[in-house]
């Protein structure tokens, strides 16, 4: 492995791509005109700054990502990339991230990129390992990106110029709970070998877990309508969003009654799948 493709890894560019595009989602949906290349400005700062918070995650966890086997191969724990190399690429990153956002839309912006890179980096990351509440923890950072290319979009974080960026975030927050809990269920051998307490209490993958997975994923569904409520879009993408909330619900039925890798692995590739069309959706119905 190359030291430039160890520096793409770290990154996590699939990963920070999809955080990426929904700021980019709640640029576009916090315009009065639909302006692609600023949209994709955003999302090229979002895509930085989400890059640097994924390396420094890596940086904190490379003795416990030796113990997974997913993670074994990264570049930190093969030692292709020092730490020293891993901190002054994320603040590089990060800090022309921040400068981006800062510079072609405004200083809100980037402070909230701010608070989500220190949230995830310095807060959930180590929470990992001390309690299950660093689900909620990491569901913040995890749902302002949409808010924040609201926030681009509008300079507001308050008032009623700022109500749809807090209903893309409230979306995107509560899509976090199911989706990080299957990830949890899915791989929880590897999260035991590494100390991280990613499962809601008591940490078992039984019908508890389960129910909780069902009932934030229904929450989803009035939480879907809220934009067609705000006047951001029409009732093409709220049908759109309860048909996949729907779908994505009955998933969580068949975990309940089976508490099977399998049925967490269609909640898990459900949940990548609902939030890119809702997103998508919405906007479309904005046009």
């Amino acid at each position: 492995m190359t030291k430039a493709r160890a520096y793409f890894q770290l990154i996590k560019f699939r990963l920070a791509l999809t955080v990426a595009f929904s700021s980019a989602i709640g640029y576009l949906l916090g315009a009065q005109a639909f302006d692609w290349g600023r949209a994709l400005l955003v999302m090229v700062g979002g895509l930085a700054v989400t890059g640097s918070a994924n390396t420094i995650n890596q940086i904190y966890e490379i003795d416990l990502d030796k113990l997974m086997k997913r993670t074994a191969k990264r570049p930190l724990p093969l030692g292709i990339l020092s730490v020293s190399e891993a901190w002054v690429f994320a603040v590089v990153l990060g800090g022309a991230g921040l400068a981006m956002l800062a510079y072609f839309f405004n200083p809100l912006a980037a402070a909230l990129s701010l608070i989500s890179l220190i949230l995830y980096g310095f807060i959930y990351t180590p929470l990992k390992q001390i309690s299950p509440i660093c689900v909620f923890v990491g569901a913040i950072p995890g749902g302002l990106p949409p808010f924040i290319g609201w926030v681009a979009a509008t300079n507001a974080l308050v008032g009623a110029e700022s109500a749809g960026g807090w209903i893309l975030f409230g979306i995107q927050f509560m899509w976090q709970f199911p989706h990080f809990w299957a990830i949890a269920w899915v791989l929880d051998d590897d999260y035991r070998a590494a100390g991280f307490k990613m499962l809601p209490s008591p940490g078992r993958k039984d019908l508890r877990t389960a129910f909780q997975i069902m009932t934030y994923t229904l929450l989803l569904i009035p939480l879907s309508l809220l934009p067609l409520q705000f006047g951001m879009a029409g009732k093409t993408s709220a049908l759109i969003a309860v048909v996949c909330g729907v779908l994505f619900l009955m998933q969580t039925f068949y975990l309940m009654r089976t508490c099977t890798k399998k049925a967490a692995m269609r909640i898990m590739f459900g949940s990548f799948l609902y939030l890119p069309i809702v997103q998508i959706a919405l906007v479309l119905d904005k046009l």
